[in-house]
């Protein structure tokens, strides 16, 4: 096709006609566009860029140095927020994996004394090029296979740099490899560089391991070489192959211990090594928590326990929860999208700096807000906005009643937190996850309509009648209510247990810490009359009424302490969303997250298309008038065009609406500057022709960007001469 348009002749006058909508001139004519328009005499404006600078902002308006001031006071209340939580985090991953890798430092230093229990050789034999001749037991490398269960890496590059720096502080010399250190391309040099890199500190041309056993052996013996490998399913098999069995040669000069990260299973190293690297390896299996169970740590340390003050609606969390579970998977993605909310939550909320005292100071705490870069007028005209304070009716509109509201939203927050607590630990050995339970507790909705009672009720005819156990209606608040269900099916003893856990999660609270008591108190009671039963010496034929009655009073205390805790759900646990005031703590705004993390393209390359001169910033076109005119950028003139259609677009009524629209000045410069020699007929044939063609050009440029953008669909045989519009309205 291609060879056929270069050797082609070039078309005649009536071969280029305002029907005839030649593509090809793309092709023939493209380079020459740009010269064509400046020499065709259309007289086309030319797009003047404005750059000018912008004029500054009158500094001498106190309105506007207050808002500067505040918004300065707000991002530095984001500051220490986001440290906050950030250090959080940090501390909460770092006691999850505690154990794991107390075990994994066990093992590394008995695995260092093993090793060098079979011989240790001299300084000159240590330093010699090639390895030590031994049998084949001492050619065993020892292998930690930690078992991840993460579906992305990213997660792993956490807990290994941590592992690293773990394994560091007990004294072991220790290297990080990536599975791009382990690539066909590098090669198994590219692996030793990177040792050599970290262990040397410097950057050395010549790969070679007998570098490594000299470092080693002049003053560095005393301790083990340990090499962390993130994820062995993303390297080379090949590659890791050979640095497997290269270790193994000279594992007697150099004592390394390998460890590698497993996604998946521990059968994995059988896929990707073969036979005699696999043979080398002496294998010890470690396991990582589940990554559900990291993100049950990092919820309640950050959202459910008073870490920062800052909170997030129940649309929000379900986003982020779906976004976990169904879309990234990875704790990483979790994080930064809670600190994406954090961020547009001070940017956009006047008052949200009052968050860096609502964490630092104590219940009683008076609220000067004229020292934060707001006027009293102002505050207070903002605050009486908010939705949630159009029900509340404040007597006294002052600093201390304001600081007085806050501190009751403190208040509830505590003892929803303790029910929420109370509930996670009743359902924790039957699977529930703490987000779930989160996601159901912070749901306004079920607060306000009150579906406690009605859901309470359906659970108690789902137990007695088996056929209505399947209910559909149970679903919302599922967690919740399998909850308090748990309960009832309590044994005495582990009820005890239930309730001393619930009796130190609700300290401080003596609205629910009371009722615990008391119930332990009846628990203790019955355990009294039980034990006495027990040293009776009564009949056989009784022995089985006593402990039908012993049956029967551990399952009331069971339902009791079921019902207590059916009391604190429906009393105590208040969402976030109910309480006066609550915006200014909690981010709900779930379209400029799900916006910020996930994008619409679509809906972007639409509202540029539409608003170019926000972009161009050109002079000629800032007037903001919805008039198409000749300057334009052409693919926004084609898409305003569009907007005239339906689904479909008549190529040739769309052709003579581009046409009129770019070419509308062409006609009146011509007439106003008439030559007073008359020209050839030839010469302006020509002219034309070339004005003609470019504009198709232009056209077919256009309708092609609008393809590639998504925005519009290209003629089919069936139809060509009709376009598909695929995208409509914003």
């Amino acid at each position: 096709m291609a060879s056929s348009l270069d050797d082609a002749s070039p078309p005649s006058i009536d071969a280029v006609t305002e029907n005839n909508l030649q593509p090809f001139f793309v092709l023939q004519k493209g380079s020459l566009r740009k010269s064509e328009r400046k020499s065709s005499g259309t007289g086309k404006t030319r797009r003047r860029i404005d750059l000018s600078p912008a004029l500054p902002k009158n500094s001498e308006n106190p309105e506007d140095e207050k808002e500067d001031e505040n918004m300065n006071l707000r991002m530095e209340a984001f500051e220490f927020v986001w440290s906050k939580i950030k250090s959080t985090i940090k501390d909460v991953l770092r006691d999850i994996n505690t154990s794991v890798f107390s075990e994994i430092q066990s093992w590394v230093h008995q695995t260092f004394d093993t090793i060098r229990s079979l011989g240790t050789p001299d300084f000159l034999e240590a330093t010699q090029s090639f390895p030590v001749i031994t049998d084949a037991n001492s050619r065993k490398l020892f292998t930690g296979l930690v078992l991840t269960k993460n579906m992305e890496f990213v997660d792993d590059l956490m807990t290994f740099d941590a592992l690293g720096k773990h394994l560091k502080s007990q004294g072991c010399h220790v290297a990080n490899l990536s599975s791009l250190d382990f690539i066909a391309k590098n090669g198994i040099g590219g692996c030793l560089r990177s040792l050599l890199r970290q262990f040397l500190k410097s950057t050395l041309d010549p790969a070679d391991i007998s570098i490594l056993a000299s470092w080693y052996g002049e003053e560095n013996y005393k301790n083990p070489v340990v090499v962390i490998v993130d994820d062995i399913e993303r390297c080379c098999g090949s590659v890791l192959s050979d640095f497997i069995l290269m270790l193994s040669e000279w594992v007697v000069k150099i004592p390394v211990i390998l460890i590698m990260g497993v996604a998946t299973t521990l059968d994995t190293q059988r896929n990707i090594l073969p036979s005699n690297a696999l043979q080398r390896l002496c294998p010890f299996e470690f396991t990582l928590g589940t990554p559900a169970e990291r993100m049950d740590a990092v919820v309640e340390a950050v959202l459910v326990k008073p870490c920062s003050g800052f909170s997030i609606g129940h649309k929000v969390a379900v986003f982020m929860r779906n976004y976990f579970v169904s879309q990234d998977g990875t704790l990483t993605s979790f994080i930064r999208a809670l600190k994406i909310a954090c961020t547009q939550h001070f940017f956009v909320e006047p008052l949200s700096f009052i968050l860096h005292e609502f964490v630092l100071e104590e219940e009683n705490w008076v609220l000067e807000i004229g020292r934060y870069g707001l006027s009293p007028e102002v505050m207070w005209k903002h605050v009486f906005n908010l939705p949630s304070c159009q029900r509340v009716k404040m007597t006294k509109q002052t600093n201390e009643s304001l600081a007085h509201a806050f501190s009751e939203l403190k208040r509830l927050q505590n003892q929803w937190r303790a029910v929420v607590l109370c509930l996670y630990v009743t359902g924790k050995g039957e699977k529930v996850r703490l987000l779930d339970l989160f996601c159901e507790a912070i749901d306004p909705e079920s607060y306000n309509k009150r579906e406690f009672a009605t859901c309470t009720k359906l659970e108690k005819d789902s137990i007695l009648s088996p056929s209505s156990r399947q209910r559909p209606s149970l679903a919302k608040g599922r967690v919740i209510f399998e909850a308090i269900h748990l309960v009832r099916d309590l044994s005495t003893g582990q009820l005890g247990k239930l309730l001393k856990i619930w009796k130190n999660l609700t300290v401080g609270i003596p609205e629910i810490n009371d009722k615990v008591k008391e119930l332990q108190s009846l628990l203790k009671i019955e355990d009294g009359k039980s034990s006495k039963k027990d040293l009776i010496i009564t009949p056989k034929r009784h022995a089985s009424r006593i402990q039908l009655d012993n049956e029967k009073d551990s399952k009331s205390l069971s339902d009791k302490a079921a019902n207590l805790l059916e009391c604190m759900v429906r009393d105590y646990m208040q969402p976030i969303e109910c309480i006066p005031f609550h915006e200014i703590f909690c981010f709900k705004n779930v379209d400029k997250l799900q916006l910020a993390l996930i994008g619409d393209p679509r809906r972007r390359i639409q509202v540029d298309l539409l608003e170019f001169q926000k972009l161009l910033h050109c002079s000629c076109c800032i007037s903001g008038s919805n008039a198409l005119l000749p300057s334009m950028h052409d693919t926004s003139i084609m898409y305003k065009l569009a907007q005239e259609h339906g689904d479909l677009i008549n190529l040739h009524d769309w052709y003579q609406s581009f046409k009129s629209v770019v070419l509308r000045p062409s006609s009146s410069k011509r007439k106003s500057r008439q030559s007073p020699l008359p020209k050839k007929r030839k010469d302006i044939n020509e002219t034309e022709n070339q004005s003609e063609a470019s504009t198709q050009a232009r056209f077919c440029r256009a309708v092609t960007e609008l393809q590639i953008t998504g925005l519009l669909r290209m003629p089919t045989k069936r139809r060509p001469d009709f376009a598909q519009r695929v995208a409509f309205g914003l």
